[in-house]
């Protein structure tokens, strides 16, 4: 969806060159899913062959219902961070417990303590997710392993929440360890990191409006901050241009409804899941338009 949208806005942009005036720069962004994609682009030149844009425009297929745009002035998507931790036990035969220091335990211990990081140390006025996503140990269920590996990934919209929940982490990782007489210190290693994607208020409202004007009001919604995380905020901040991003639907229009009217929308699939499937229309003429009606707010008309 991302590429064809692209593709299907600059191709109308080019057949009606004699339309607009102005520069446009379509940026193809890779590797967004592995936060590295934006900054290669910076790092191979991206600055340096193309002067300064006057706005940065970016948008994202989700499981809305297909047809619809949303977004909002601010803070747009979460600020990321992924860690391995490797943690260190002895190991011994199943039927010897005593003679091990369990790294299965140990790692059983610190997933629990993890979840109580938001719970009892993030304000109920705060945000921050910590999700375990990999938690690896052992190969025979009668032999006690020597070590155990666990990945996990937070998400937060604060620079400060975001210090305070990474410190926690090592905290506790190191703590649990400590406890269960661990012979070495757990390694904790960066994986990823993506920044706060903060949406131009100027900007923003210049988008909304003209969405507004080429959709309809029923067809653009307001919404807060998602929890996902995007690294195409890298452009805007390091360029110091003025930068929005927003959220296409793909989801199917008379599906989505039937899940709201039961309050199942949380059972829909969302993206990253296997089922995630957006419909192509009418999906894919929305992002098309949507970024064309958004682009052509900056875009002058030829006298």
């Amino acid at each position: 969806m991302h590429v064809a949208w692209l593709v299907g806005a600059t191709s109308l942009f080019a057949q009606r060159r004699d339309a607009w005036s102005g520069t446009l720069m379509a940026v193809f962004q890779p590797g967004e899913e592995t936060a590295q994609g934006a900054q290669a682009m910076i790092d191979d030149g991206l600055f340096k062959r193309f002067s300064k844009p006057d706005v940065v425009l970016g948008q994202h297929v989700m499981n809305d219902p297909a047809g619809t745009v949303s977004g909002s002035a601010g803070p747009i998507t979460s600020a990321a961070d992924s860690l391995q931790v490797r943690i260190f036990g002895r190991g011994a035969h199943g039927s010897m417990p005593q003679a091990s220091i369990d790294p299965v335990v140990m790692a059983a211990a610190i997933v629990l303590r993890l979840q109580t990081i938001v719970s009892r140390e993030v304000g109920a006025t705060e945000a921050a997710v910590v999700t375990v996503g990999v938690l690896q140990a052992g190969t025979k269920e009668n032999v006690i392993p020597d070590e155990a590996l666990i990945k996990l990934n937070v998400r937060t919209f604060d620079e400060g929440v975001r210090k305070r929940v990474l410190a926690a982490i090592e905290r506790i990782v190191n703590a649990e360890a400590q406890a269960s007489g661990a012979p070495r210190a757990p390694e904790i290693t960066p994986l990823d990191s993506y920044p706060l994607n903060v949406n131009d208020k100027s900007a923003s409202d210049r988008v909304a409006a003209a969405l507004l004007d080429h959709f309809g009001a029923n067809r653009v919604h307001h919404t807060g901050p998602a929890p996902a995380s995007e690294d195409f905020g890298c452009f805007g901040t390091e360029w110091n241009a003025p930068s929005v991003y927003w959220f296409v639907g793909g989801g199917d229009p008379e599906i989505y409804a039937k899940a709201k009217a039961e309050g199942k929308l949380n059972d829909l699939p969302v993206n990253h899941s296997p089922k995630f499937a957006p419909v192509i229309h009418p999906t894919l003429e929305t992002g098309v338009e949507a970024m064309v009606a958004a682009a052509s707010a900056w875009l002058g008309k030829k006298p």
